[in-house]
């Protein structure tokens, strides 16, 4: 029997009481070979330049939004018809800075002397491709990423139908490379946050030389609710150089993913570089209590934030740590 079958009427567990200690130990199994060589083969598969941004609810039409992505200063904002445009931040004509500026009847006005854009080649100002695909802004940087482009990012598949969908973003000191290679070791979880999760094993885990077929971990995990849990399955794969994919495939909520997103930055005031994570949590269940939820989805979408950000002030300590051994640093 299935443990989504096991799981159908009775979603929560009581979690049996475990000596954080006592756990068994996983660093035997987190093989570095194992878990560099996933890192790699991710790294290797193309993004055609794709970087995510921001959340789609970033961008809005009453308002640019800016950020850097490796270093470049983007703006974007919407028009009435609600098309997204990016393009570089730098007005064409002084310079000034375009996220600060206003959007009005669809159209970006720059601070500085009223130069107007409305998404279009003009005034030596080229816009960016740019796609949104309803959870979050994707950019093509062809400059920045120095790949062949691809006319659409890599994006992973969803839930479809009635769903939740959440976005939080964190910032640390480390290169993407870091953040892949904190998800491409799922045998941290029980340990490093046991407040979140228990019961963790590794079911299954890509060899060094595994092929694109077999390039993925399959983790039996308990998702923590104070003393109560809810078991499920779960698969981690790498569908592009930046991108780790969580998708349940066993228990309560099956379909659901988390997409975790490392966009460089660029260079901090000290010189070292910045690495944004952009965490989608796209949550599906065929329970009518899921249904219901979504009426009060601006009520639980922050608490869905909220939790993610936890788990990724802990994950960036790893990734930093990691980056400042690589670097020669001491931490």
């Amino acid at each position: 029997m299935s443990l989504r079958s096991r799981m159908k009427n009775i979603p929560l567990q009581v979690i049996p009481k475990v000596d954080w200690a006592g756990q068994r130990p996983t660093y035997q199994d987190a093989e570095p070979a194992l878990i560099n060589a996933a890192l790699k083969r991710a790294e290797a598969r193309p993004s055609g330049n794709w970087y995510v941004f921001a959340a789609s609810t970033d961008i809005r039409t009453d308002r640019p939004f800016g950020t850097r992505v490796g270093g470049i200063e983007i703006v974007a904002w919407r028009d009435q018809q609600q098309a997204l445009h990016v393009g570089p931040a730098a007005c064409p004509h002084l310079g000034a800075d375009l996220s600060t500026g206003k959007v009005m009847s669809g159209a970006l006005i720059c601070p500085w002397h009223g130069l107007r854009l409305d998404g279009r080649r003009e005034f030596g100002w080229k816009p960016w491709p740019a796609v949104d695909d309803g959870v979050l802004a994707w950019v093509r940087l062809d400059r920045l990423g120095g790949e062949p482009a691809l006319d659409a990012p890599v994006i992973p598949g969803r839930p479809i139908g009635a769903r939740l969908a959440a976005v939080a973003r964190l910032e640390g000191v480390c290169e993407p490379s870091d953040i892949l290679a904190n998800r491409l070791d799922p045998w941290h979880g029980g340990w490093f946050h046991p407040y979140s999760f228990t019961q963790l094993e590794v079911l299954s885990a890509p060899q060094v030389d595994a092929t694109d077929e077999a390039d993925r971990f399959l983790v039996a995990v308990t998702f923590r609710m104070g003393r109560l849990g809810v078991p499920v399955v779960a698969e981690f794969t790498a569908p592009e150089p930046r991108t780790i994919v969580m998708r349940i495939v066993d228990g309560e909520g099956t379909g659901s993913v988390v997409e975790t997103h490392a966009t460089p930055v660029g260079a901090g005031p000290d010189g070292r570089p910045r690495t944004a994570v952009i965490e989608a949590v796209v949550a599906q269940s065929d329970r009518r209590g899921f249904h219901q939820s979504l009426r009060v989805a601006p009520l639980i979408t922050p608490l869905m934030r909220v939790a993610a950000a936890r788990l990724w002030r802990d994950d960036l300590a790893y990734a930093e740590r990691r980056f400042a051994l690589r670097a020669g640093g001491s931490g």
